[in-house]
């Protein structure tokens, strides 16, 4: 199986794709996590919220 795509302190766009209406938000990778049921999982965090996410790597774009 191939590696994460994202690193570590990266900043990326997050769209989650459960949640309709909601828009593209810019987050920072903060931890790698295992893949689990074949996606890569990663925990990111917004800079001006102190709430942490976990988040897969299709949900995850580089950030313009």
């Amino acid at each position: 199986m191939a590696s994460h795509k994202y690193k570590v302190g990266q900043s990326v766009r997050f769209r989650p794709i459960h949640m309709r209406g909601v828009g593209a938000q810019d987050r920072k990778i903060i931890r790698l996590l295992p893949v689990e049921g074949g996606a890569h999982l990663y925990r990111i965090k917004c800079g001006v919220e102190n709430v942490e996410r976990v988040a897969m790597e299709v949900e995850l774009t580089v950030r313009p």
